[in-house]
């Protein structure tokens, strides 16, 4: 008698199958894109470096954002599905590739989902009133908030998107106003009492290695618009739903970005700039030399719950990268597990919140660096492994444009091919640049070793991971294919 035929049943399959529900409509994508590019936190270190961070802005948007927009619209349309950037880099270079470009997408948000929690703690104390300002540079208070922040977060997203994204909503909507509330107090004051502002801010320093590590963090502050793509399986209807969103949200978070930084060196010198505080420190000028000092504690409350919904946004967004990854059993099997009750990858959500609170506590016990040099150092970091998938973005816009038999998607070729190259050049541009520390790094070898040593880990995890957990997936197939003979 000869070996058993299993036949796997399709219905059976479809229902075990994990099952995402499409929850994002086109509002809620445009306020996702907007919370998600438009991060207040990054300002204040950029406009520290003065007026020619401008010109650098608008550099950026032309040769780096328009061209992620291109490439978010074409590559979701040629592969809709949850992932992304995981999934965009898998169908064009292959899974290795796919892994490593959702690895570096997953740990930079490990990185940065903490800087989000410490420019939470330098703005929430705040509304609390300015005598409660020195408690953003307590450690141990840092912690606490951040702590508690993650925890909530954390609740939100396992109870679901649908809950979860209010918190985004809210958070996008908290970012455009304490935006345009920043820009027009900007502009009452420049033609009330004038600016100090002159043309000699605008040109390039004889000192310019600040600089050009902000040109990294500019564009890693224009990221975001390929957020959405990687919760693909819940927006409703993504192929009508996701263009135009990806258009209305990236010109609103261009024009906020430029008018909040010209705003900052109008209000404040940038010597003076405080990289956690610098938007409230602003506000708090500004007001008072137009005689609303009052507005400061509802300001910062209001741009506290905006910091609330970029972390809710990025934390949620970004654990879906291991969850696909389980699923592909290239991370343990686990993290592919949804929640019984709320549908979500609850297990993915809890590990990215728990290593990000682990690497607060290392920078802060281990390196003896302060809350603000803290910050910046995981915000470098955090540049160069989010730029590392967008290198795979562009160049797959490269590799479909030159084959034989391309057929246009959204884009004809030389749209395409422009676009891909544009983008690949800048990124690699600003992945370089961010190993150049920034003003607030008061040791060169520390901050080196943290760059080079760090970049070299997770990479490493990365092979460590997709080969270790590749040869299992590689025995179970042929374990499968065993029993269907």
């Amino acid at each position: 008698m000869g070996s058993e035929v299993v036949i796997p049943n399709a219905a059976v399959a479809a229902t075990e199958a994990p099952r995402l529900k499409r929850v994002l409509g086109r509002r809620d994508l445009v306020l996702l894109f907007v919370v998600a590019v438009f991060n207040l936190n990054v300002v204040p270190s950029i406009a520290a470096n003065g007026g020619v961070t401008v010109w650098l802005w608008s550099i950026s948007l032309l040769l780096f954002f328009w061209p992620q927009g291109i490439a978010v619209i074409e590559l979701a349309h040629r592969y809709p599905g949850e992932g992304g950037v995981y999934l965009w880099a898998k169908e064009v270079f292959g899974d290795f590739h796919g892994f490593l470009s959702g690895w570096c997408y997953w740990t930079n948000n490990m990185m940065y989902v903490p800087t989000i929690m410490l420019y939470f703690v330098g703005v929430s104390v705040f509304s609390l009133g300015p005598a409660h300002a020195s408690l953003a540079d307590s450690k141990a208070f840092a912690l606490l908030a951040s702590l508690a922040l993650l925890v909530v977060l954390v609740v939100l997203n396992i109870v679901g998107l649908g809950v979860g994204k209010w918190i985004n909503n809210v958070g996008g909507l908290g970012t455009f106003v304490a935006g345009v509330l920043l820009i027009a107090l900007g502009v009452i004051v420049g033609l009330r009492f004038g600016t100090s502002l002159t043309a000699a801010d605008f040109r390039i320093p004889a000192n310019p290695r600040f600089v050009l590590n902000s040109f990294g963090v500019i564009c890693f502050g224009l990221v975001g618009l390929e957020l959405a793509s990687v919760m693909g399986d819940e927006i409703e209807d993504p192929r009508r739903t996701l263009p135009g969103a990806v258009a209305l949200g990236g010109l609103l978070s261009g024009a906020l970005y430029v008018g909040t930084t010209l705003t900052l060196l109008v209000a404040v010198s940038k010597d003076q700039i405080n990289v956690l505080q610098g938007i409230v420190q602003a506000v708090s000028h500004m007001s008072a030399r137009v005689g609303i000092g009052w507005i400061i504690a509802p300001f910062a409350l209001m741009l506290s719950l905006s910091i609330a919904g970029i972390g809710s946004a990025w934390l949620g967004g970004s654990a879906r990268i291991p969850f696909v990854a389980g699923l592909d059993s290239y991370l343990p099997d686990w993290l592919g597990k949804i929640h019984p009750r709320y549908s979500t990858p609850h297990a993915a959500l809890i590990v990215h919140a728990t290593v990000s609170l682990i690497l607060v506590v290392v920078n802060f016990s281990f390196t003896g660096a302060g809350v603000q040099e803290t910050f910046q150092k995981l915000l470098s970091l955090a540049v160069v492994l989010q730029l590392i998938p967008f290198l795979y973005m562009f160049g797959a816009l490269l590799i479909i444009a030159a084959q034989k038999s391309f057929a246009p998607g959204r884009y004809g070729k030389g749209t395409l091919i422009a676009a891909g190259l544009s983008g690949f050049l800048t990124t690699s541009v600003g992945i370089a640049l961010a190993f150049f520390p920034a003003q607030q790094i008061t040791s060169l070898f520390s901050y080196e070793l943290w760059m080079f040593g760090g970049t070299l880990a997770f990479i490493g995890l990365a092979g460590f991971f997709f080969f270790i957990y590749g040869r299992r997936k590689a025995a179970r197939k042929l374990a499968s294919a065993a029993t269907t003979v």
